[in-house]
């Protein structure tokens, strides 16, 4: 018998639709109409809610009418503070950003065109939950009126910064706020979640944990060994997947992206999956509370993707006209989070663009009065902003020997 002739093998090497100098194309992708995705009892099993990877919860039309069984009970007061937090987290990323520019810290990264993200889950969660976030989920602390100027002292790293030095830039920690410390290290924040959310329920307590990842980090070890505790022990634990299109300089098809979903990834793991528009404040909102409900519920876990657009660069380090369309960020077919949560309460007579454009300057002001008052403690590099011997503190509760004796030979 003769051998079987077969073509050569050829490996298969995932790339964007378009690069550089291309029209931006998003041609052929669909999406549910708002409205049309049916919001399931939280009790239902995950085996049946598995085609949920697959849509995408919408609550908001591209004119600002909300629609459907998804659309959450808000009162417009809320729904005023939620834009006025995000104004002022954009507002915040964009000074900071400048700062960055003129040499005043090292390092920056905004979340420009997913503030719905943070922003609408802060509301949605209860101000004691703890949340585990990534880099780009600064409007949490935002929505939970944690000082600007803290924030700008940790990045200026100052004299006042409260992590005294000893963190990158926007990598912030707020115990009392219910903010575990950002860690450069992609993923690792997500077993810490789940295991604090296991803690809490054996310890009888009634606090969930909420954590963040982006969709390039769900390839990291770390997001799958998490997966398996919160699904084996039903952990009170939502996990977040921001889905933005964009990690660093590589597409999201390098992460598994380009054959399904990343809320799919709850399917294998039994974990109830949503997949939502990042950019719909509303759908957010609901879809958080939905999770959150279940969790409290003793239900288990939810895993949540966000499927959003990264506007700007990755961070002050990157240089997003190298890899993708300059105009690709304008056209995402979902807009830009904060005119369509304004678009809404214009169209149910609750805001105007008066009110609107008062409150743009007036985020703006806070943030320039604020970071007048943090550039006068310092800025990155001000001489004795972090004395050397206040690295021996907040470290050991009884200072080993050896340190002590360092100490001493050192002068410190």
């Amino acid at each position: 018998m003769s051998p079987r002739k077969s073509n050569a093998l050829d490996l298969h090497i995932p790339a964007p639709r378009a690069r550089p100098g291309d029209k931006p194309d998003f041609s052929g992708w669909s999406f549910p109409e708002p409205g049309d995705t049916p919001r399931p009892d939280i009790d239902a099993p995950a085996l049946e809610l598995r085609d949920y990877a697959y849509g995408l919860v919408r609550v908001l039309d591209m004119e600002g009418n909300a629609l459907g069984p998804w659309t959450p009970h808000i009162q417009p007061e809320t729904l005023r503070r939620g834009l006025k937090y995000m104004l002022l987290t954009r507002a915040f990323d964009d000074r900071m950003y400048r700062a960055q520019r003129q040499g005043k810290t090292s390092f920056y990264m905004q979340s420009f065109g997913e503030e719905a993200i943070s922003v609408a889950q802060a509301l949605a969660l209860n101000p004691d939950d703890m949340c585990f976030p990534s880099y780009r989920q600064q409007g949490i602390l935002i929505a939970r009126d944690y000082p600007l100027i803290e924030m700008m002292h940790q990045i200026y790293s100052n004299a006042r910064d409260p992590v005294k030095g000893r963190q990158l830039p926007v990598m912030y920690s707020s115990k009392k706020d219910g903010f575990f410390t950002i860690s450069g290290n992609l993923a690792t924040q997500v077993p810490q979640a789940v295991g604090w959310a296991m803690a809490s329920a054996y310890s009888g307590d009634l606090r969930i944990a909420s954590t963040w990842l982006g969709e390039g980090s769900t390839a990291e070890g770390d997001f799958h060994a998490a997966m398996t505790f919160a699904s084996v022990y039903k952990a009170p634990v939502i996990i977040n997947v921001v889905n933005n299109q964009w990690a660093i300089s590589s597409f999201q098809g390098i992460a598994g992206g380009e054959n399904t979903t990343f809320a799919a990834r709850g399917v294998g793991y039994g974990l109830p999956p949503l997949r939502v528009d990042g950019n719909d404040f509303l759908a957010v909102y609901a879809v958080t509370q939905w999770a959150a409900e279940r969790a409290r519920s003793n239900l288990g876990p939810t895993l949540i993707e966000h499927f959003t657009y990264r506007g700007g660069p990755h961070s002050t380090s990157d240089d997003p006209s190298r890899y993708r369309p300059a105009e690709e960020g304008r056209a995402w077919p979902l807009g830009d989070p904060i005119e369509r949560l304004k678009q809404h309460l214009v169209s149910i007579g609750e805001w105007s663009e008066e009110q609107h454009r008062q409150a743009q300057e007036e985020a703006v002001e806070t943030v320039r009065a604020t970071g007048r008052e943090a550039e006068k403690v310092g800025v990155l590099g001000a001489d004795g902003a972090h004395p050397r011997e206040s690295m021996f503190e907040d470290v050991y509760k009884d200072v080993p020997w050896h340190l002590r004796q360092q100490r001493e030979e050192e002068g410190v």
